[in-house]
């Protein structure tokens, strides 16, 4: 169905979706190239066009796959802002980078009556770039020297019932830091805006 969907356009349930296994994709390589879980915990998978790395490790699995369902739902209602992963030292917690993801959606299309022209090919090569960005940041990001976690923001309307487990956070901002703007990518309903912040190289 979602194959059919790709083909003949995207709708709003479709849109969603590519957002969502997008954002999964981008967390797994996040966490990968910063070494947030141990290399032997991922296994390599093909998609986009690329070979990407993926987590075998069940707890992190399962979180991740929590928030992709939520995501779902959410981008679906056009209630999500933005995404932020942000990465911490574990002896401090001090704030070392904050990704954010801006999700601008486009608040006409209210159902899966409105089907809009953008071929399945054209999405991937626009995803396969932001995530050889989000591959190659590695090579000019400062190096982690300590060991890091990972927390998830999610910036959603005001109104939104949290769902249980969730709790509310502060914005956790890198201090002192500097950033890099990478690839957007449009499904013309969902558009992605990407940013990275990271510490200062001088500030370390």
């Amino acid at each position: 169905m979602a194959a059919q969907q790709l083909r003949e356009g995207i709708t709003l349930k479709g849109s969603s979706e590519i957002v969502a296994e997008f954002f999964s994709y981008g967390m797994n390589s996040i966490l990968y190239q910063h070494g947030i879980y141990p290399p032997e915990t991922f296994t390599r998978v093909q998609k986009y066009g690329l070979t990407l790395l993926v987590t075998t490790d069940p707890e992190l699995k399962n979180c991740l796959n929590n928030v992709v369902e939520q995501l779902k739902d959410w981008l679906y209602k056009c209630q999500v802002e933005k995404l932020v992963v942000v990465i911490a030292s574990v002896d401090n917690n001090e704030v070392l980078e904050r990704w954010q993801f801006d999700i601008e959606c486009d608040k006409t299309v209210k159902d899966d009556d409105v089907v809009r022209e953008k071929s399945q090919k054209a999405n991937q090569d626009e995803i396969r770039s932001v995530i050889r960005q989000i591959t190659a940041t590695v090579t000019f990001l400062p190096l982690l020297e300590t060991a890091c976690a990972f927390d998830l923001l999610i910036y959603t309307d005001n109104d939104l019932e949290v769902p249980e487990k969730w709790k509310e956070s502060g914005p956790q901002v890198v201090s002192n830091s500097e950033e890099v703007r990478l690839c957007s990518f449009t499904t013309t309903i969902h558009k992605l805006n990407i940013l990275v912040a990271c510490k200062k190289i001088d500030s370390y």
